[in-house]
Formats: C-alpha cells, structure tokens, sequence
C-alpha cells in the first residue's frame, strides 16, 4: 500500500483527500458501511440532502463522487505497482456523513492483490460497482450509461494524474485500464507530445440540470452563450 499513497501524495501533495479514508484503510469501522450492505435508498436519500433537484440528477452527482474515490486506488494501484486493493463491495466501506465530499470511501485492508484484468474487473466492476448501481437503479429511474460514464471519467482522470508522477508510466495506461473494465466507449481522450492529457466524455453527469447549472471541464454538454 505504500507505494500506492506514495504516488497519491506525489499526485495530489497530500493523502489526505475530502472523499476518501485518511491513509485508505480505515482502522476504526464505527460509522462505517460496507458498500454491499448499503441500502441504496440511503445513498438516493443522501443525494437530495445535498443537491436540490430531482432524484435522478441527484444520484447521478452523488455516484460522480463515488465513481471518482473509488477509482484513486484502483488506478495508483494499476499504475504504480500493477497490484490493486481489494476493491469488492465487502471490502470497500461506505460514510455519507462526509462535512466535504458527497460520500467517503475507505477500505477494509491494505492487502494489494495482482491487477490481472480478470480481477480487476472481477472485484471492481462485478462485486461492486454493478450491484450498487442495482440498488440505485431499482429505486431511481436513471440511465446505466450514465452511471458507467461516470465510472470512465474517474477511472481516467485518476489515471491521467497516476502516470504524471509514476516513472516510467505513459499515458497509454489510461486506455489500457478502460478497455480491461469495458468502458473505453463513454469518452474519448488524447495526450499531446508533452503528455498533456484532455478528456472529455461521451455521457453526462446531469449537473447542467441543477437550479444553478454547473458544466464540468470534461463535459460532454456545452453552455450555449
């Protein structure tokens, strides 16, 4: 694992990041919810708490936030020591009383597993990701792509930050990673000469329907002027 923070630190000039456990594993469980026991009427009902909107563009920015922290270690791990934490829905843990971020994210172990494709898609995608948006999709009429296009988006924006500061990395571990979890066709992404990164999506994350729209920098939906 550290190796992991260390690239983080390097990354970001601190661990200590508003989404996600201080040093990723979390010590002290009281608080806590393994993501595969969190009801997803909680996750809808902490998402209208935050954001006034309807439910669907609520959750929609809600699960933007976890799809982010969950990627950062996914993708350091990927990036820094081709060895992932146990990301499954039994080993991730879940606070949404967070005083910053819409959602924390921490994880049970520090234990770092060989990041074949088969098991990252396996425990990320598989024994996570897709059972959560299950639940939320069986209380919330949303789009799956959408949902998924937020994955991509974290899954390469932590990606573009991992192989900055990793020696001996290239940008093309960005579509390496996307293609191993299925998701290389929700946004398109290039790096010029300098290893400059640009991304921008192909779905969107709905924040343009807030009372105040808001666009992101990798939107796929412009502000007309």
């Amino acid at each position: 694992m550290d190796v992991v923070l260390a690239a983080v630190k390097a990354a970001y000039g601190t661990t200590a990041l508003p989404g996600l456990a201080s040093g990723l594993v979390v010590r002290e469980l009281d608080g806590w919810t393994r993501a595969s026991e969190l009801d997803p009427r909680r996750l809808v009902d902490a998402a209208q708490r935050r954001w006034e909107a309807p439910p669907h563009v609520a959750v929609a920015l809600l699960w933007r936030a976890y799809a982010l922290w969950l990627s950062v270690p996914a993708a350091f791990g990927w990036v820094a020591a081709r060895r992932v934490p146990l990301l499954g829905g039994g080993d991730v843990l879940v606070r949404l009383d967070a005083p910053i971020a819409p959602v924390r994210l921490g994880l049970r172990s520090s234990e770092l597993v060989p990041a074949s494709p088969a098991v990252l898609r396996r425990t990320l995608l598989d024994e996570h990701v897709l059972p959560v948006l299950d639940g939320l999709q069986s209380v919330v009429r949303i789009s799956r792509r959408i949902l998924l296009g937020s994955l991509a988006a974290g899954v390469a924006h932590a990606a573009r930050h991992a192989v900055r500061v990793v020696p001996g990395t290239s940008t093309s571990e960005i579509g390496t990673l996307l293609a191993v979890l299925g998701l290389d066709d929700l946004l398109d992404w290039s790096a010029d000469e300098a290893g400059l990164v640009s991304i921008r999506r192909r779905t969107c994350c709905l924040a343009f329907m807030l009372p105040q729209p808001r666009f992101c920098g990798d939107c796929c939906v412009l502000p007309t002027v």
